[in-house]
């Protein structure tokens, strides 16, 4: 008897009130690629570097190795995107970093999605012999 008194007593008459999650209105943007051996991650963004929208191979269930796939990425890619037109987005700028295998397919996915590539732009970090690289794997 208490039991059910207690679920019921936190419970109000009406739902909880959410904010509508507003839709901004971003014609132009940028996509960043991050596409390591083992993970892609495809985060769009307005001029100013404010997300939009973002999606990684990971936080779409693909797990192990099937995530640093050029399929994972592929879908990766259109996901943002098609979250990203919701906003108004139409045009990108894609800067691509990592040496994965996901690089060119994230790319193709965004302009099937109906998002139009501006440019293509490499930012991979290249060190200029500054830290010490890691010892060789002994496999």
């Amino acid at each position: 008897m208490a039991k059910q008194d207690q679920k019921g007593a936190g419970k109000s008459g009406k739902g909880k009130k959410f904010k509508k999650r507003e839709r901004k209105n971003v014609p132009f943007g940028i996509a960043h690629i991050q596409a390591s051996f083992n993970n892609t991650i495809v985060t769009l963004t307005d001029p100013m570097g404010n997300t939009i929208s973002w999606k990684s191979s990971g936080s779409l269930g693909f797990r192990g190795s099937r995530k640093g796939t050029p399929f994972a990425a592929q879908q990766a890619a259109q996901n943002a995107a098609n979250m990203a037109r919701d906003h108004g987005l139409r045009a990108v700028d894609v800067r691509v970093a990592g040496p994965g295998s996901g690089r060119e397919s994230a790319i193709r996915a965004l302009a099937a999605a109906g998002i139009e590539v501006k440019s293509i732009r490499d930012v991979t970090p290249v060190p200029h012999n500054g830290c010490r690289p890691p010892k060789r794997r002994r496999v």
